[in-house]
């Protein structure tokens, strides 16, 4: 993956998914206040204390299903599009599942800056593209497929819209 062109379309991507996520829990934070009355305007907050708590709770097994469902839980609460089979069609191509995979022999590698993890990010990627809540680890699992999944929708849309290295 290269670092080039980020400038160009990051910014861009970035502020249209904030501004989507933003709209959207917007929406949802004022949806219940429509039509409340008196006293019942404090349920809402109780009732988001609530789901967040529950959502806080959800554990993920640690193997390659668990990775990508809590990447995509992840993606979801930042607006980064991607699906399930998506993602898995391109990690199984990039690394067969093996988080700590890493590319000694193309370009990249040559250039001191060899391709790791599960979707192969190269340093600069993931630095530009590190999604908040997840590790800078790109070795990490959940941290390496978010920071690809971000770095596939600014450069192609979503990551299910690449078949081949990227």
């Amino acid at each position: 993956m290269s670092a080039n062109g980020q400038n160009r379309h990051a910014f861009t991507g970035r502020l249209a998914r904030k501004l989507a996520v933003a709209g959207t829990g917007a929406a949802v934070l004022a949806l219940p206040l429509i039509g409340a009355t008196t006293a019942s305007a404090a349920t809402p907050a109780a009732a988001t204390t609530a789901t967040t708590a529950t959502t806080a709770a959800t554990t993920y097994p640690d193997n390659l299903d668990g990775w990508i469902r809590e990447s995509l839980d992840i993606m979801a609460q930042h607006g980064i599009p991607g699906t399930y089979e998506g993602i898995h069609r391109n990690i199984m191509r990039e690394s067969s599942g093996n988080p700590l995979a890493i590319n000694n022999w193309d370009i990249n590698a040559i250039n001191g800056t060899p391709s790791k993890g599960l979707l192969q990010v190269i340093d600069p990627t993931f630095q530009a593209y590190h999604v908040e809540g997840t590790s800078w680890d790109p070795y990490d699992p959940v941290a390496n497929i978010t920071a690809a999944c971000n770095y596939a929708a600014d450069r192609y849309g979503s990551m299910d819209n690449v078949f081949s290295a990227y």
